[in-house]
């Protein structure tokens, strides 16, 4: 069997494409075959389409060398045919293009569509890497009706700050408990990504992490310490995540064990993807936020405060996008958005710009030396 792949192409305003009329698809091969078919003869077809004699024979036999078959009946002081094979190219285009010809269409339009902001300097577009977050799906949204388009990706929060880092992506979604100890694991994780001077944050959002549970907590699960518990399921997220980093802190805390953790190694990738394991009874429980547990229809147990916060190399904050990006979530329409929001609450500090030392506690040291000063 062939293997099809379908390719698009753009044209100047006001130009023709040079293409088979009857196909809504554009193929390089069916438009030759129709131009020959049409005109009877290779120059025709070569004028049709305002190639060269030479280009237009060249790439017919290429094409039936790949193709293994003959198009052409090269007769001498003949008019050009198509062969059979040929023949039954043009028939089957026409019959599939036939049938799908409303949803050919629609493509057609929705890549115009698209495209069409690719071109207009009033459309915005930024990149952002994000931890997994329901606030982030509806910023989108919001960006998006106002002509800043939010190239957004989900990934792990390490993975978020890492993309930017290496030039992926202008801004990074990534969310921590207010304040972690400088000891912490949060912080030892996130303290090598984030230099002082060259990241700056920007305020996002508040929400709370906990136990995501089935309807009515039938195992009546309330603390860090139930996910120990011999009868209890746990479903885990992905190393690299905030929400896992936040576990193994607290259990770190706490001094439990992961592996006394059922379920520990079952890992998802979302949310979202935990909380359907849950509502499928195939786990009893796992770490997430409560806007997932009641997209799910299940319970949600509160255990944690935590910012979300958005990340930029200071070097981009003036760009158009960035800009933007802050006033949108300084807005009074984004607060009442995002109150809307189950788990969320919106801070103050919304599209402010703010440094790494003012708002985590791990770059501010004290010296131990007597008489040193704070």
């Amino acid at each position: 069997m062939q293997h099809i792949e379908l390719s698009y192409q753009w044209t100047p305003p006001g130009a023709e494409p040079v293409r088979n009329r009857q196909s809504p698809l554009r193929n390089p091969l069916m438009d030759l075959l129709q131009a020959v078919r049409d005109t009877g003869s290779i120059g025709g077809a070569a004028k049709a389409m305002g190639l060269s004699y030479r280009h237009v024979w060249g790439q017919l036999k290429r094409w039936e060398e790949s193709l293994g078959q003959s198009l052409i009946l090269w007769e001498k002081g003949q008019a050009a045919r198509l062969t059979g094979f040929a023949d039954k190219l043009l028939w089957a285009e026409r019959q599939a293009q036939a049938r799908l010809l409303p949803q050919i269409s629609a493509l057609h339009a929705d890549l115009e569509k698209t495209f069409a902001v690719a071109f207009d300097p009033a459309h915005l577009v930024l990149p952002i890497f994000a931890s997994h977050d329901a606030a982030m799906d509806l910023l989108r949204e919001e960006a998006a009706s106002r002509a800043l388009h939010l190239d957004l990706r989900f990934c792990g929060s390490v993975d978020a700050i890492r993309a930017l880092n290496e030039g992926r992506c202008h801004v990074a979604g990534f969310h921590a408990p207010w304040q972690p100890d400088a000891p912490s694991l949060v912080a030892r994780t996130y303290k090598p990504l984030l230099k002082t001077g060259q990241h700056k944050l920007i305020g996002f959002a508040k929400r709370a992490q906990g136990l995501m549970v089935a309807r009515g907590n039938p195992l009546g699960l309330r603390d860090w310490a139930d996910l120990c518990k011999d009868d209890v399921r746990f479903v885990n997220r992905s190393p690299g995540t905030g929400t896992r980093l936040l576990l193994d802190q607290n259990l770190q805390e706490r001094g439990l064990d992961p592996a006394s953790v059922k379920g520990y190694a079952h890992e998802e990738n979302s949310h979202s993807a935990v909380a359907a394991r849950i509502a499928a009874g195939q786990a009893d429980v796992g770490l997430g936020i409560a806007h997932a547990a009641e997209g799910h229809g299940l319970d949600f147990v509160p255990l944690s405060q935590e910012f979300y916060w958005l990340v930029c190399l200071a070097s981009a904050l003036d760009t158009a996008p960035v800009v933007q990006l802050r006033q949108l979530l300084g807005s009074a329409a984004w607060r009442a958005s995002l109150e809307a929001l189950k788990g969320y609450s919106p801070i103050d500090q919304a599209g402010q710009v703010q440094s790494l030392r003012s708002m985590l506690p791990w770059w501010q040291f004290r010296s131990s030396r007597p008489g040193a000063g704070a």
